[in-house]
């Protein structure tokens, strides 16, 4: 029999090649080029993946759904793609995207190992990214200059210390290096941890703050400047610090001195290096005995009730809104799941997934409220597809049903069965 029959002398019932004239005669619908018989094993090429020699539309993925947790799980019999192939495992020098091998992970992932398989999982934000500080040893990054402040760029964590002196901020014409634009200084915005210390003895004159460091969380004091960790000393524009997530300074003493327009660093909780606290200028009633770094309610150490985006707040929305809120055990008001509905007179939810609801918007399935019924979904037995009852209940096909369904007899499959009478 040729190989080199076409559609063109195949039975109309086919819909590709075919091994033979007959109706009974047709490739699999997963083949590619022909095939020697009706199985997805007897295909010359696959049209998608091959997966252990069967042709198949897609490799076994990652995470099914569980009939008895209404969730998706990860599948112990997952595989990966590789090229056209399904892979147990993906190649060395490989991570795991999803349900592919891929060679490096997209800008919006980093790469994490979980029970020993390397995979890429999406960033919270801006992804992790580790810069080398300023250095005594270089004389070109002995401060944070116009020459290279833009190596601070997308930087989460500083591996080493960042000195701000006075050749960095108003320009060094000894060395042809100009003043450094302020505007430049909010590439800082995304600095969240600093390895040895931060010492800022030169600030430009139109910064009333260090806001610039709002995200900066943790000074670990590795190494020191002499017994310091953070150093604010002689910047007269100063206001306020402005550190407003500052939490954890590891190591290390802090100082802060000739300053002399700064105010609200001595209701922070750390060793008192000024005089008292200047007439006027106290924290916002919603901070905490904490103290805080500036005036307003997004400047406070910790909050006396609730927070919301870093922010302090009298109340979360439980009972009120457009978007109702739960306050999680440190009192952070978050939003509940979409798929809750609002109730009136109470709260709407108790956590911030979909099982948490006190009551569903669309449908739900299980104890977990969705906008529709699982269609179309990988099951640990084949490809699952529900409807919603009359109560807005997600319910099971017929298993016969092979694309979606009104009820849960075969005869309420919409489109086709693997059921044919005669």
């Amino acid at each position: 029999m040729s190989h080199g029959l076409t559609k063109s002398v195949c039975a109309p019932q086919c819909s590709g090649r075919c091994f033979g004239r007959n109706p009974s005669e047709c490739c699999h619908v997963e083949c590619a080029g022909g095939c020697t018989g009706p199985k997805d094993t007897d295909c010359f090429a696959c049209r998608n993946f091959n997966n252990s020699g069967s042709c198949v539309p897609q490799c076994p993925q990652t995470v099914i759904y569980n009939k008895l947790t209404y969730r998706m799980e990860p599948n112990p019999n997952a595989k990966y793609q590789y090229g056209s192939i399904c892979v147990t495992q993906c190649p060395k020098n490989f991570v795991v995207d999803g349900s592919s091998c891929v060679s490096n992970c997209p800008s919006n992932k980093m790469e994490v190992e979980k029970n020993g398989v390397k995979t890429c999982e999406p960033c919270k934000g801006l992804c992790p990214k580790v810069c080398h500080g300023t250095s005594w040893t270089d004389s070109n990054r002995e401060t944070v200059d116009a020459r290279n402040i833009e190596s601070f760029i997308n930087c989460t964590k500083i591996q080493g210390s960042l000195n701000f002196l006075v050749t960095g901020i108003e320009g060094d014409p000894f060395n042809s290096v100009p003043p450094l634009d302020p505007e430049k200084l909010k590439i800082f915005n995304t600095v969240e941890e600093i390895t040895d210390f931060l010492n800022i003895q030169s600030w430009p004159a139109s910064m009333s703050d260090l806001s610039v460091f709002s995200n900066l969380q943790t000074i670990r004091g590795r190494k020191l400047y002499k017994s310091y960790a953070l150093l604010v000393v002689k910047i007269n524009s100063l206001t306020s610090l402005g550190l407003r997530s500052l939490q954890n300074i590891n190591n290390g003493a802090v100082y802060i001195k000739g300053n002399k327009n700064l105010c609200y660093h001595d209701t922070v909780n750390w060793t008192r290096l000024l005089g008292s606290l200047k007439e006027n200028h106290v924290c916002h009633p919603l901070c905490s005995s904490d103290g805080c770094w500036g005036p307003g309610p997004d400047q406070c150490v910790s909050c006396k009730k609730y927070s919301r985006g870093g922010t302090c707040v009298p109340d979360c929305m439980f009972l009120t809104g457009k978007q109702r809120e739960f306050a999680t055990k440190s009192g952070e008001c978050l939003p509940c799941h979409p798929e809750c509905k609002v109730q009136e007179g109470k709260e709407t939810c108790t956590g911030p997934v979909s099982n948490k609801c006190l009551a569903c918007a669309s449908l739900k399935d299980g104890p977990h409220c969705v906008s529709m019924c699982p269609e179309g979904v990988m099951g640990q037995e084949g490809t699952i597809f529900k409807y919603p009852d009359k109560e807005g209940n997600c319910k099971p096909c017929h298993n016969n049903c092979t694309q979606r369904c009104t009820g849960p007899g075969i005869g309420d499959c919409t489109i086709s069965s693997r059921y044919i009478s005669g």
